[in-house]
């Protein structure tokens, strides 16, 4: 009798482990911050988002919209222009700020008017069918979800208006 009872446990504790072993995790939902660091076409805006010191901003709980230019827009701002960001890092974190709205804004829900910058300016969203546009910028990826926020890959680097 202990031998059956002793082989039905055994039997039972070889399934539970095959069966726990065949579970998928789902892995645990990134911060922004995160997503921008894993994703290969914005390292350029996740070298600056760290040199502008707004890693941290990233990985608050938001949530936040970010319109993170893509690794091809920087190629095309001049490089003069780049330097003088990395040299100032109060412009480079405005410029950065440009690119993030308080709130999250899937593709979907974008209408067209403005909305209000971290940096503290408006920006002017629209979109036509599934195109979403953004300032001058087209959105090329859009929807790339993160636990605080959602980020929309652009096509340019917007500046910020001067301040008078």
């Amino acid at each position: 009798m202990f031998r059956r009872y002793a082989l039905q446990s055994a039997l039972a504790l070889v399934a539970v482990t095959a069966l726990g072993a065949c579970a998928t995790h789902t892995p645990a939902p990134q911060t922004l911050a995160e997503t921008v660091a894993k994703t290969s076409s914005l390292q350029t805006f996740n070298a600056l988002v760290a040199e502008a010191g707004m890693t941290e901003t990233l990985k608050t709980a938001g949530p936040y919209t970010v319109f993170a230019p893509s690794d091809a827009a920087f190629k095309a701002v001049p490089a003069k222009t780049l330097d003088a960001l990395k040299a100032d890092k109060a412009l480079l974190k405005s410029v950065i700020s440009y690119h993030i709205v308080p709130s999250r804004l899937a593709s979907a829900d974008v209408k067209t008017g403005n909305v209000k910058t971290l940096q503290g300016a408006d920006i002017a969203l629209a979109r036509a069918g599934t195109f979403v546009t953004v300032e001058e910028a087209m959105v090329e990826q859009a929807d790339i979800a993160a636990s605080n926020g959602v980020i929309h890959m652009v096509d340019t680097v917007m500046m910020p208006p001067k301040k008078k």
